[in-house]
């Protein structure tokens, strides 16, 4: 009896190193590439676990090269699929080089996401149940169709025939121009010496043809006259580039006929500029400040929202419309008008709901009414609410990645803490490892959880006083000790007084760490990173220098900005989104955190200091008197 041992062999041993990393890369893909058998589930999904971690240490053009070798199987689904959602040079790979059955493409297929079908549209080796199921699917511009065979037009002849036509190049000869897709460009042809030295044919314009009085309906129409171009002398390479460009040309039209829906005929005339892309719409407009005259017609405006508003009557009787909600009561009676609610007919960006704010207009000498001038605002900001639903989606998306990961934590804990019984310590090494990456799981779950929680105003941060300049101070002397074996170091100047902030310890001290841990591994051998903490009025500005790796992002909160393979990080999606949550924080607690060229400045407002002491006891009250 012989066991399979050799993916629990690979798993005991720790990558140390990239090349270690690759190498049980190659081996963890040569052994889930073999096709699906009976085995443990826990192994496999360790297996999984650990292509996960070795990703964050390989960088993904390495994996795809390595995915896109040849020295190893590919004929497990399950793999082809997990691939099919990694990044789109991994996923192109790993399609490229997938061996797999009819019946397992078949069930494949609808499965993969919509950018990894379109990777399938290069392979020409595809069984025909899988060709199925992309032309079923969508996918069925693997190639432009070939135009259609015409007898009469000389170019669409038999390949044979052109064949025969072609003169053979006798040894010595300039071969004739072969026209490449390299050929297509506007560039000037190249003329040959003998080209040059031929004289040119006049350039005569044709006379017109003389009109005809009167045309019998069984005449045959009049023969069209040469022109001076075609009655020159063909010469090889002035045939094979027209020839080429037309049958281009018409490879691609018939493939703009077989792309037109069936109701619609393929020589149905359009209209002009049919093709081109529809305009952009106006963003939705939230709030725009208005004035009206004596009489109610709105005669100014913001300047981007006044041409669909000038000249709207509000002063007009609405029905159905109580005297506390009525616009034309509340003008003839010149009183203010606050939280009135009021609908608008219009213009898409205007149409819809709107609660106006509004106050009436007196002239300074004679105290004689001119109008009214106030605010619109939506009744339900609709930019709030698309965020506010995204925001629940991907909290209850969270839920629900929670259980699993939980549960896998939980069993591992079990396997490592032998609840149940002795376990090899090879198995408790195991569970420790997938503990610990369920952990860093859970702890980016949170991550997200607080970003789109504090992006849509649904969490406050906790209130309460801290020093910011001490924590500062304090976070910048553990990261010395990290970035001394690089040579690399913060060089702070730091305010002497203390910056009190209206926040809990934890908060600013969460806040301070996710800016400098992210500055801090982001930051390259020899390099010094310059900061300054300093109040600035009512304010404390921090201001530091980014380093090499996120000074040439163009954008440093976006989530695709990452610091490089440091160990020191302050979460487990980048950079660029540490630095955005940082940001969701720093606008929570009233400040914002801001990239000014070569430099991220941190602004958060001060404690209020008390103006001056309580009054004694024994203090008259003056407000009686």
């Amino acid at each position: 009896m012989h066991f399979d041992d050799r993916l629990a062999t690979v798993l005991r041993h720790r990558a140390t190193g990239e090349r270690a990393a690759k190498t049980q890369f190659r081996q963890l893909l040569d052994l889930l590439g073999e096709r699906p058998q009976a085995g443990d589930p826990a192994l496999k999904a360790a297996a999984y676990l650990r292509l996960i971690a070795l990703a964050e240490v390989i960088s993904v053009p390495d994996r795809a090269a390595i995915v896109g070798e040849n020295g190893w199987r590919f004929r497990n689904p399950e793999l082809v699929r997990w691939f099919g959602e990694a990044h789109h040079s991994i996923a192109g790979a790993a399609l490229y080089r997938a061996q797999l059955t009819d019946a397992e493409w078949a069930e494949l297929i609808p499965r993969l996401p919509i950018r990894a079908r379109g990777f399938l549209r290069h392979r020409r080796d595809l069984p025909a149940g899988a060709l199925r199921v992309l032309d079923r699917l969508g996918v069925a511009d693997r190639a432009l169709p070939m135009p259609a065979a015409s007898p009469a037009a000389p170019s669409e002849a038999a390949p044979e025939a052109q064949a025969a036509a072609t003169p053979s190049v006798a040894p010595g000869e300039p071969e004739p121009l072969v026209l490449r897709p390299a050929m297509l460009r506007d560039d000037p042809e190249p003329v040959s010496e003998d080209a040059k030295a031929a004289p040119s044919p006049p350039d005569t314009e044709p006379e017109p043809d003389p009109e005809p009085t009167q045309l019998s309906p069984a005449a045959p129409p009049p023969a069209p006259k040469p022109t001076p171009s075609a009655s020159r002398t063909p010469t090889p390479a002035s045939t094979a580039q027209p020839d080429g460009i037309r049958a281009l040309v018409e490879r691609i039209e018939s493939f703009r006929k077989a792309r037109v829906p069936a109701s619609q005929p393929a020589e149905a005339p359009t209209l002009p500029m049919a093709e081109l892309e529809q305009a952009a719409p106006r963003r939705t407009l939230d709030n725009f400040a208005f004035g009206t005259n004596a009489e109610g017609r709105i005669d100014w405006a913001d300047p981007q929202v006044a041409p669909m508003v000038v000249g709207i009557d509000l002063a007009h009787k609405r029905e159905k419309a109580t005297p506390e909600e009525d616009f034309a009561t509340a003008f003839l009676n010149r009183q203010p008008l606050r939280a009135l609610p009021i609908r608008l007919r219009g213009a898409e960006a205007i149409e819809g709901d709107w609660i106006v704010d509004a106050a009436p207009r007196f002239t300074r000498g004679e105290g004689r009414f001119y109008g009214y001038v106030g605010r619109f605002r939506r009744a339900i900001a609709e930019v709030d609410t698309r965020a506010q639903r995204g925001a629940d989606r991907l909290r209850q998306l969270l839920h629900e990645l929670r259980t699993p990961v939980n549960a896998m934590q939980g069993y591992a804990e079990v396997i490592q803490q032998q609840v149940f019984g002795p376990t090899p310590h090879e198995y408790r090494a195991l569970a420790a490892s997938i503990a610990g990456d369920s952990a860093r799981i859970l702890a980016g779950f949170d991550e997200l959880d607080r970003l789109a929680r504090l992006e849509t105003d649904a969490l406050d941060l906790e209130a309460g006083e801290s020093d910011l300049c001490a924590i500062v101070r304090a976070q910048i002397g553990q990261l010395q000790t990290v970035l001394g074996p690089r040579v690399a170091r913060f060089e702070a100047r730091i305010a002497d007084r203390p910056a009190p902030l209206p926040l809990a310890p934890n908060e600013a001290e969460m806040l301070g760490w996710r800016i400098l841990a992210t500055l801090a591994g982001a930051t390259g051998a020899g390099e010094t990173i310059g900061l300054e903490l300093a109040p600035d009025g009512d304010q404390i500005v921090l201001r530091a220098q980014l380093p090499t790796k996120l000074a040439g992002a163009e954008d440093v909160f976006a989530s695709d900005v990452r610091s490089g393979g440091s160990t020191l990080s302050s979460g487990i999606f980048g950079a660029g989104f540490s630095l955005r949550l940082a940001r969701a924080e720093a606008r929570a607690a009233g400040g914002d955190l801001v990239r000014e060229e070569e430099r991220l400045v941190l602004s958060l407002p001060l404690l209020t200091a008390s103006g001056s002491l309580p009054s004694p006891a024994d203090a008259p009250d003056r407000a009686a008197g």
